[in-house]
């Protein structure tokens, strides 16, 4: 019996963004700045986007420097999220033991200096910190409402050890 590695065979057609293998299901805009004299406009997410799936609700959310939002899931809406000002450091981890990037974690710097939409589908774990030395100020526009009687949205705290990563700086990205 041959034994088939689904990860390496996956990793043939997963999609790639600046040489990162994607977990499975997730897709990544890059978000196109338009400016002029009077300022500039950002066009974020578009009904007829490949990324669109359909319409929930849409909301913001802030983060002080340093502060770390994860990490949670949902499980039955994908969200299609970017950050409008400052720069957050976003991360994904797949916990679909049936996918086959189950295991993986991605991680994204996005906000005015790098724009991008990230849509990230059910089941995978997320959450994002800001850095930088200014509130991030985080839009999000996820497939369905919020349900405040039966929340659709799981959680387990920043420093768990069933996702393996760290909010905190890289010592291998510190210098003197």
């Amino acid at each position: 019996m041959v034994m088939v590695n689904k990860r390496e065979i996956y990793k043939t057609f997963q999609e790639e963004f600046n040489g990162v293998f994607m977990i499975d299901g997730v897709k990544v805009k890059k978000l196109k700045v338009i400016p002029d004299e009077r300022g500039w406009l950002m066009e974020i997410l578009r009904c007829d986007d490949e990324i669109y799936k359909e319409f929930g609700q849409v909301y913001m959310t802030t983060a002080y420097p340093g502060v770390v939002k994860a990490w949670h899931f949902h499980k039955k809406q994908t969200d299609n999220f970017t950050c409008v000002n400052g720069m957050m450091k976003v991360a994904l981890y797949d916990s679909r033991e049936d996918s086959p990037t189950y295991g993986e974690v991605n991680e994204f710097f996005v906000g005015d200096k790098n724009p991008m939409l990230i849509s990230v589908p059910p089941l995978v774990y997320h959450g994002f910190k800001a850095v930088g030395t200014e509130t991030a100020f985080f839009v999000s526009v996820p497939t369905l409402p919020f349900n405040y009687d039966e929340p659709d949205e799981y959680r387990l705290d920043p420093d768990t050890d069933e996702i393996p990563y760290d909010w905190i700086l890289d010592e291998s990205k510190k210098h003197g």
